[in-house]
């Protein structure tokens, strides 16, 4: 349920009959010849599906986070972590002021799981809640599946190549690209990160069937519902 589709009374009678919510947390970021919201459309969509499969309110999500090496390409929007930090404390407190003590949420971006400590200490103040943040495409079985169609997979391959991701009218290279040592970029500012991952893929093919990218996407909505179901404690 999107709460874009309700009204206030809808929403305050929905959390006084089940206290849990979904809000996705994305990025706005260079993804090779995919779109730059990529990780934005990955985590809504998914929050969408699974929240009308169990009847579970969506806010709207997130569509900027920390991209700092990114910051190079045009396009990338990169939020400091103290701005991301206090923006997510200020959602995270209106969801619970709504009356929703379950949140969950659904991120799309690596460069956000940082914020987990920041969780923590909201969850200090409110511990009568409970948060979840679920990494989606790094989840045990859906990474498991990416990893038998190939190990080379990273961001901005194929493992993040979509029908609801790629560009009408772009044609993607038709090459693997081998896999870059992810270790050296945590030495480099943006503009030698741009210099050394060329396109933006950092490592394998650029597309794959639409039959195992669809596989993978359910697998990742059942890994997706059975935490929103059984994951909390």
């Amino acid at each position: 349920m999107l709460i874009q589709n309700m009204n206030w009374f809808q929403i305050e009678h929905q959390s006084q009959q089940d206290d849990r919510a979904i809000l996705p947390l994305g990025s706005t970021e260079q993804h090779a010849w995919l779109s730059v919201c990529t990780d934005h459309i990955l985590a809504s969509r998914l929050a969408k599906e699974v929240g009308e499969q169990l009847s579970l309110p969506v806010f709207p999500g997130l569509p900027f986070g920390m991209a700092p090496y990114f910051t190079a390409f045009p396009g990338t929007i990169n939020l400091q972590p103290a701005t991301y930090n206090a923006l997510l404390s200020d959602v995270l407190d209106s969801l619970y002021q709504s009356g929703f003590r379950r949140l969950f949420l659904i991120n799309g971006h690596g460069g956000n799981s940082p914020v987990q400590p920041q969780i923590h200490n909201w969850l200090n103040r409110h511990p009568d809640a409970r948060v979840q943040l679920h990494n989606w495409w790094a989840a045990p079985e859906t990474m498991g599946q990416v990893r038998q169609y190939s190990t080379n997979a990273s961001h901005a391959s194929w493992m993040e190549n979509f029908p609801w991701t790629r560009l009408a009218g772009v044609s993607l290279p038709d090459e693997e690209k081998a896999v870059l040592h992810i270790a050296r970029l945590a030495q480099l500012p943006a503009s030698e990160v741009k210099k050394y991952i060329g396109d933006g893929n950092y490592g394998g093919a650029y597309q794959r069937s639409d039959e195992e990218m669809l596989h993978i996407w359910d697998i990742a909505k059942r890994e997706t519902v059975a935490l929103l179901e059984n994951g909390w404690v």
